[in-house]
């Protein structure tokens, strides 16, 4: 299975936590903006929803089918 994430990009701050969190899903690329694997294997579940509770802005989605 599958899941889709999201981020709200206009409350992403660009802090980086999520990407000691979930390094598979996010990370910030050479500008210091978020990038990010829209759909990951449900095995990153538990990484992504960490990266959930430590964003600062909350900014952060699983979203559910």
């Amino acid at each position: 299975m599958t899941i889709k994430i999201d981020v709200d990009m206009s409350k992403c701050q660009h802090y980086g936590q999520c990407v000691f969190e979930a390094p598979n899903i996010f990370r910030l690329n050479n500008d210091d903006k978020l990038e990010y694997v829209a759909e990951a294997d449900d095995s990153e579940r538990a990484n992504v929803e960490a990266a959930i509770d430590v964003c600062p802005m909350q900014a952060i989605f699983i979203v559910e089918k």
